[in-house]
């Protein structure tokens, strides 16, 4: 009996799904536990594997494409088996069938698509080597993949080849033609910028923010950190002496590793420290657990995984899920100060930026400094100006002496 494979909820945030790439065809053979597509969440590209033995009957999502959660992704059944009564109320964005005929000598397998509406650019460039985003794009701008040179591998048509292309068209009309006309270009909105606008807006807007800042004197901390990287297995990084100096803070600040759950307050026992990290495509905030009893070698190694993780979209639902603090670091891109928005369901985020040679007063003589500046958003319904000025000092204290961060 055929079985519908339908959209799988990859994700506590996952409302719907792209299909980055079919690894089976209609007609194919398929067993359970064998790679079936990769789909594109609001955080990640996952692996789907199969649960079912047979041949697929149907693909109901066509690789760039959409769809919500439950929609149906396959069918998968005997060879020859009509899926029309499974399709029935349902209107996939298109049907293909494989049907099974018998003649006298043997049976001949084919396969036959029942109508829907193809765009005359996918049927084109069915057969070129490209993204399925290049392709999304292509299509949705009206490109011919055909004259598109591709810059990936082996020829391989990439999003900014086709973002390129379209510059190249617009730029040569307008300077022929148009010149001082107003143009632009859009693109879809990514499953996981959906998922930023939504939830940070949500936060935004639900959660009463105040700002609170410090000015932490990082001398005592580049030092350790040379002296520490000396006998390190792996290089810390100023950010990593942020993540454990803020978990040993919240286990002095209890009320700050809190959240707001409507009725009632919310405060954690442990410490698991959401580190933000940009992507390509937005923004993802794996999570260190139990930060406070990591050594500063075990978070730098967790961070690094992260980090690669992230860039690959590898990440698992587990690798995100279950923060209670959140800290983002724009210091290495050059942001001396910035405000963040409270990543839920956490109280607060730390924001943080980068360290710069200035001239402080220390008795009462001016010498060179290194400052950093930390700004805590705090969601005002959970945590109180003291509180959160006190959290803040107990980081300034740590990271101005870094060698109590490993008593």
């Amino acid at each position: 009996m055929a079985e519908i494979v339908r959209m799988p909820k990859l994700s506590d945030t996952m409302t719907e799904g792209v299909v980055a790439k079919w690894h089976k065809k209609v007609g194919d053979k398929v067993k359970s536990g064998e790679l079936l597509a990769e789909i594109e969440t609001d955080k990640a590209t996952m692996d789907f594997e199969s649960f079912f033995d047979g041949v697929m009957l149907h693909i109901g999502i066509q690789e760039g494409k959409g769809a919500p959660v439950d929609s149906i992704l396959a069918i998968i059944g005997a060879a020859g088996e009509d899926v029309s009564s499974l399709l029935s109320g349902d209107a996939p964005a298109k049907v293909e069938v494989a049907v099974k005929t018998e003649t006298p000598a043997k049976a001949a397998e084919t396969t036959v698509a029942v109508p829907a509406t193809i765009s005359s650019n996918a049927s084109s460039d069915s057969r070129l080597k490209a993204s399925p985003l290049a392709k999304k794009i292509a299509e949705d701008k009206g490109i011919d993949l055909s004259k598109v040179q591709g810059s990936g591998d082996e020829g391989r048509i990439v999003k900014k080849d086709v973002e390129n292309f379209t510059s190249a068209k617009q730029n040569s009309v307008t300077t022929v033609a148009y010149t001082g006309v107003e143009s632009y270009t859009e693109e879809p909105v990514s499953q996981m910028r959906k998922t930023i606008a939504r939830r940070l807006a949500e936060s935004k807007f639900s959660a009463p923010h105040f700002y609170l800042k410090m000015e932490v004197e990082m001398s005592q901390a580049i030092e350790s950190r040379k002296a520490i990287n000396e006998l390190s297995p792996v290089k810390i990084s100023f950010n990593d002496l942020v993540v454990k100096a803020v978990a040993i803070a919240l286990r002095s600040n209890p009320k700050v590793n809190s959240s707001w759950l409507g009725d009632k307050i919310r405060y954690n026992n442990h410490i698991n420290i959401g580190v933000a990290m940009a992507v390509e495509d937005g923004l993802l905030v794996p999570v260190v657990r139990f930060a406070d009893n990591k050594s500063l070698s075990q978070i730098a190694s967790e961070v690094k995984v992260y980090s690669q993780k992230a860039k690959d979209k590898k990440l698992q639902p587990s690798d995100w899920e279950g923060n209670t603090f959140t800290i983002s670091n724009l210091g290495m891109y050059g942001i001396d100060d910035f405000t963040a928005i409270i990543n839920p369901p956490d109280a607060c985020i730390l924001a943080v930026g980068g360290i710069k040679e200035t001239p402080i007063i220390k008795n009462g003589q001016i010498v060179p400094g290194n400052i950093m500046k930390l700004t805590l958003s705090c969601d005002h319904r959970v945590v109180d100006g003291a509180t959160g000025a006190a959290f803040l000092q107990s980081i300034k204290q740590l990271l101005e002496n870094p060698v109590t961060m490993l008593i």
